[in-house]
């Protein structure tokens, strides 16, 4: 006997959507690139750097003709120079003599730095600016010399210790004066400037320092309020030391005694040596006959 076997078969429920067979060499779609992305982008760095200098040239040129063409209607003949600057030992008109041959110049043709050394020649100017004022002025401001001491027998020193030469020094005897090597006017110039504010308080002042060949120093005052003066040998060095000496032991022993001295030596390393004036003896037992 053959048997059979039954399959009980679940019931189906709900629809069943017939599966699609899959598609075989199937490729993915890729949104096409705009072609200005894809092309390559033009260098234009290279381009600038290689244009620059040439831009540069033709503006410097085009520059150049320009001034060129507007030049000579700009450039004006010049028909006022100005002086200024205190002055009390020149005068303006001997400033405008001196420069009389750079006026005949224009604006822009004008030699500011001949005028300039031309003035420095003057002997009383020290310094002077020249400028241009535009449209058609040349600006001076000129600083005198400041005469400080005489230098010898035929020049001044200024404050800077500077020598110069005015043509009155007649006018300037009253002014200290001052000797030594001519390398040394500085030197001597710092010197006097110390030893001067030194001697004040004392009532005395400078009236000739000398610096002389082998380097010792020689000062005589001028005369104090009560008439007398001094000289004082300070010897080679340490001028400064030597003078704060002299000034302690002459308020405390000298100022009393200063009618009857004549010279100071302070070459000394502790103390000094004193020359006393030489009394006046009246002459007495003798007749002068007066016709």
């Amino acid at each position: 006997m053959h048997s059979a076997t039954l399959r009980h078969q679940q019931p189906v429920t709900g629809r069943v959507s017939p599966r699609k067979p899959a598609q075989r060499g199937a490729s993915r779609m890729v949104a096409k690139e705009p072609l200005s992305v894809r092309l390559p982008k033009p260098n234009f760095g290279l381009v600038k750097r290689l244009l620059w200098p040439f831009l540069l040239l033709a503006l410097g040129f085009g520059t150049y003709e320009l001034v060129q063409r507007l030049l000579p209607y700009a450039d004006r003949p010049i028909t006022k120079i100005s002086v200024s600057g205190e002055l009390s030992y020149i005068s303006q008109q001997a400033v405008q003599q001196r420069i009389a041959p750079y006026v005949a110049a224009s604006f822009f043709t004008v030699d500011l730095a001949g005028m300039r050394a031309e003035l420095e020649q003057m002997p009383w100017i020290a310094h002077a600016e020249v400028r241009r004022v535009w449209p058609d002025r040349v600006s001076i401001r000129l600083e005198e010399q400041l005469p400080v001491a005489r230098w010898g027998e035929e020049a001044l020193l200024n404050n800077q210790g500077q020598a110069f030469t005015p043509r009155e020094l007649a006018n300037y005897e009253n002014l200290p004066q001052l000797v030594g090597p001519q390398r040394a006017q500085e030197q001597v110039m710092q010197q006097y400037q110390v030893l001067s504010q030194m001697l004040r308080p004392l009532g005395f002042s400078v009236a000739r320092l000398e610096l002389r060949e082998r380097g010792s120093w020689f000062l005589s005052t001028g005369v104090n309020s009560t008439g007398q003066s001094l000289e004082l040998l300070l010897g080679r060095d340490h001028l400064v030391e030597k003078m704060r000496r002299f000034v302690a032991i002459y308020e405390k022993n000298l100022k009393e005694q200063i009618a009857n001295i004549s010279r100071i030596d302070l070459r000394y390393s502790n103390g000094l040596a004193v020359t006393w004036r030489e009394p006046i003896v009246p002459v007495t037992g003798k007749t002068v006959a007066v016709k």
